[in-house]
């Protein structure tokens, strides 16, 4: 079974930066797209960055400039560094997967693996 583990979320005062980690495991063939979603409280998740497997990035215009995707195909992980924090970044943040998976019932293509969140609060 794929799970994607998140770290690195916290608080921190506006202009301030933080990077968040999410490593993919179990029964992995390959991944695709890798990236991160946020929900604010009462709003829709949104599209935050989004790395394919061959390096083509894409932003949400409210974080292009301010936030950076990485990945590292060995390790399955991805990064999203924070920086130029504002109070409207505050959300939970969910990295997800796109890709192939084996299990013990047989192996599957085109799923979409989610974290469990992590909480970003930008506040003084």
């Amino acid at each position: 079974q794929v799970q994607l583990v998140e770290s690195g979320g916290g608080f921190v005062q506006p202009g301030g930066s933080l990077r968040l980690s999410c490593a993919a495991s179990g029964g992995i063939v390959s991944l695709n797209s890798m990236g991160w979603f946020r929900q604010a409280p009462g709003m829709q998740r949104e599209l935050v960055a989004a790395e394919s497997s061959g390096g083509t990035t894409n932003y949400a215009d409210a974080v292009q400039g301010r936030f950076s995707i990485s990945r590292d195909n060995a390790k399955n992980t991805v990064y999203l560094q924070m920086n130029s924090l504002k109070a409207e970044d505050t959300a939970v943040y969910y990295c997800y997967a796109e890709g192939d998976h084996c299990s013990d019932n047989g192996c599957y293509r085109g799923y979409t693996y989610w974290g469990q969140g992590t909480q970003v609060t930008v506040s003084s």
